[in-house]
């Protein structure tokens, strides 16, 4: 089993739209059903990458199912931010990131912003940490909805080649988080950012 303290983003059993089961359940699968994420209780810190998307106010967002993120001191300090700074309806990317082609593949929603997460204090969990105490939790989650798959897969090397294009044209990619700070597990992406990105699933792959 991965080391749980380097996995910040896991898969959840969030409800879809058309889902009977309550949208805060969780399951141990990872599909593009949902995803759930830990972010520890830290004082901010200020990421390049949150000073180029408005000190946190993104609306739009893109989360990893399967993250290797910057760890220090048990803490997933870039995730963190991020992560609190979700609200209620806003749109996330889901990405497949530990596969053979990575990509985007789905589209969800944030349907419950941060929250102490309960697997901190139960000792047969792979996320418990017995320095988080029930009365100041070091550890937080937030929920997220299925609302769609993408059209078509949107790969890991389209969004590269639209980046490096944009880098050079000044296009809405040129400084996506997934190209200059590649190693984070959530990232916050600009109105523009994603409407280019939602954009290519209506076109053929180049």
């Amino acid at each position: 089993m991965p080391n749980p303290r380097k996995r910040r983003a896991g898969a959840a059993g969030a409800a879809g739209p058309d889902s009977k089961r309550p949208a805060g359940k969780r399951t141990k699968t990872r599909k593009p059903t949902g995803t759930s994420a830990r972010v520890g209780d830290s004082s901010p810190e200020k990421t390049s990458a949150s000073k180029n998307c408005g000190n946190n106010q993104s609306s739009y967002w893109l989360m990893k199912s399967e993250p290797q993120s910057r760890i220090e001191k048990g803490v997933d300090v870039k995730a963190r931010n991020f992560l609190r700074a979700m609200k209620l309806e806003q749109k996330a990317f889901f990405y497949h990131s530990n596969c053979k082609e990575p990509g985007i593949a789905g589209l969800v929603k944030i349907v419950k912003e941060a929250y102490p997460d309960h697997t901190q204090f139960e000792k047969n969990n792979p996320y418990y940490d017995p320095s988080s105490k029930e009365d100041n939790p070091k550890w937080s989650m937030v929920d997220v909805q299925f609302v769609r798959l993408m059209k078509r897969y949107i790969t890991l090397t389209e969004l590269k080649a639209n980046h490096q294009a944009h880098k050079a044209t000044g296009g809405p990619l040129k400084n996506m988080a997934l190209f200059t700070h590649p190693r984070l597990s959530v990232q916050p992406l600009t109105p523009e950012e994603f409407e280019f990105i939602l954009s290519l699933e209506e076109k053929e792959p180049s």
